[in-house]
């Protein structure tokens, strides 16, 4: 049979059984939680050594990042690279370059894969000379003080 064949009441009959049976989307089960529950997965944790969970730097997606203000203008990369490459490996190295003048904006971010790596840079490098001007070495992220915060409703 085609669909000539069909009345219009019998057509409009098939179209609310077909759009009865869809079940697309959340909250179509009445056991959606206990479907749910315990299948969150697994995933990867930070794993902290004792300083770095007693400490306030905050990790980032993939290391330590630590933060150099002063940094003279006609500094290089590597001129940062030589001076913080003796505390670790070093990930990655921001020098960000003002768009006008073409010289540093007197800041760069360099990233430490471990929390004792950037440590060590910050512990000896904070006051250190850089072309003969002293640069701030911290952590660029720390963790929010307080604690467990309630959020208000």
């Amino acid at each position: 049979m085609s669909d000539e064949d069909y009345s219009d009441q019998e057509m409009d009959q098939k179209k609310t059984k077909s759009s009865k049976v869809k079940t697309k989307g959340r909250g179509f089960k009445d056991n959606y939680d206990e479907d749910r529950s315990g299948r969150a997965g697994n995933y990867d944790s930070i794993d902290d050594d004792g300083a770095a969970a007693s400490s306030t730097a905050q990790k980032s997606v993939e290391g330590y990042i630590i933060f150099v203000a002063n940094v003279h203008e006609e500094a290089q990369e590597d001129d940062l690279y030589d001076i913080f490459a003796d505390y670790g490996e070093i990930k990655q190295i921001h020098l960000n370059l003002d768009r006008r003048t073409g010289y540093v904006k007197g800041y760069s971010m360099i990233e430490y894969g471990t929390f004792k790596e950037a440590q060590a840079a910050i512990d000896n490098l904070n006051g250190h000379a850089l072309l003969e001007q002293e640069i701030n070495v911290d952590f660029a992220f720390t963790k929010a003080k307080g604690g467990n915060r309630r959020r208000r409703d």
